[in-house]
């Protein structure tokens, strides 16, 4: 079986999609599946080695239009003899995906996001995913077209997929795979006074950080490190000199592996305030560490995902900071509840699933 995979980012580039799509090509490798990865870069190049294994094709980021083109002819020379072509944005893989107009490979998209609604909100947009869809019926002609271009669609939450089969008509077959849950040994966490906050990933609107730096002023005792990057950090550190907390917010560049651990450690509580979060894998990721995890309450997660999880309305500075408060106030007892191991998940059970549905398209 031969798969392609069409990302729009990939390591060393930082994001979800990213080890996704790695994690992903090595376990299929391990199949016995032959893997190409088409994604954007900085500099373009022809087929380079991923680790020996797989094929990576590398296609320069320029103007979206020439871009996509670029990507088109990309996706048409490495995957016209592929079985599957799996992509992993609706846009910046999918409409290059339409023109390249591929015969052979079944089309599979990944929906972990949502591009209309993410621009909606890069554009200064403050609803959240579910409001989105019932105050802006219009917007979704163009996306309803082009998830019907597609043979099967993958969701990562159950969810997104109810929220699609309501507002989205004729969808294509389609399931949910759930991401693979991390694999660590959670740790007793002790408050620290100040109380630590930690927000970790992506510097973007709907993450809500505006609003939290905003609540931090309402909150003199506690100290929050935002670790991550994106196009909304520097306005972001400016807003925090403006507010007069720049003593008590630090900005931190992205971690990862024994840096990250330490991180977690290292804090009382990660905040995730964000307008909506499909499937946020750093709530995972912190929960598996032990370090309690204050969430919004428009999330993807399964009540077994929540576990030992707070969730809340996180929509404005009065709530963030009343749920701060709530959470310093029962701290050694949702501590305790964090200890508690999650449910198992491995990377060999998510890529057996994928293997599953290639097979039976």
């Amino acid at each position: 079986m031969k798969i392609l995979l069409a990302t729009g980012i990939y390591p060393p580039d930082i994001g979800g999609p990213a080890t996704y799509v790695r994690n992903l090509a090595e376990g299929l490798v391990r199949e016995g599946v032959q893997v190409t990865v088409v994604t954007y870069a900085q500099e373009p190049g022809d087929r380079s080695q991923g680790s020996g294994a797989w094929d990576i094709v590398h296609v320069r980021k320029g103007m979206p239009i020439l871009r996509w083109v670029q990507f088109a002819r990309a996706l048409k020379k490495h995957g016209k003899d592929a079985d599957v072509v799996y992509a992993f944005s609706s846009v910046s893989c999918g409409v290059p995906l339409l023109f390249a107009r591929l015969k052979k490979p079944k089309k599979v998209l990944r929906l972990g996001g949502d591009f209309l609604w993410e621009r909606f909100t890069d554009r200064g947009g403050m609803l959240s995913l579910r409001a989105y869809y019932t105050q802006h019926p219009r917007l979704r002609r163009f996306m309803q077209r082009l998830l019907k271009s597609f043979d099967h669609l993958v969701f990562s939450t159950r969810f997104q997929q109810e929220l699609y089969k309501e507002h989205y008509t004729g969808l294509p077959r389609n399931s949910v795979i759930e991401n693979a849950l991390p694999n660590a040994v959670p740790e007793h966490h002790q408050v620290h006074q100040p109380l630590r906050l930690l927000f970790l990933g992506r510097l973007v609107r709907f993450k809500n950080l505006e609003l939290l730096l905003q609540a931090m002023v309402r909150l003199p005792l506690v100290r929050l490190t935002i670790v991550g990057s994106g196009p909304e950090g520097k306005r972001l550190q400016s807003l925090s000199e403006e507010l007069h907390i720049e003593s008590r917010v630090f900005f931190v560049a992205p971690t990862h592996g024994q840096e990250k651990t330490q991180i977690f450690t290292g804090h009382d509580l990660l905040v995730l305030p964000s307008l909506t979060e499909i499937s946020p894998h750093t709530a995972l990721e912190a929960r598996a560490a032990g370090l309690p995890v204050l969430l919004t309450q428009e999330t993807g997660l399964s009540e077994a995902l929540r576990s030992g999880m707070v969730c809340a309305d996180l929509s404005g500075v009065e709530q963030i900071v009343a749920a701060v408060a709530n959470v310093r106030s029962s701290y050694q007892a949702i501590a305790q509840e964090c200890v508690a191991s999650l449910e198992e998940r491995p990377w060999s059970q998510v890529v057996h699933e994928h293997v599953e549905l290639f097979s039976s398209l």
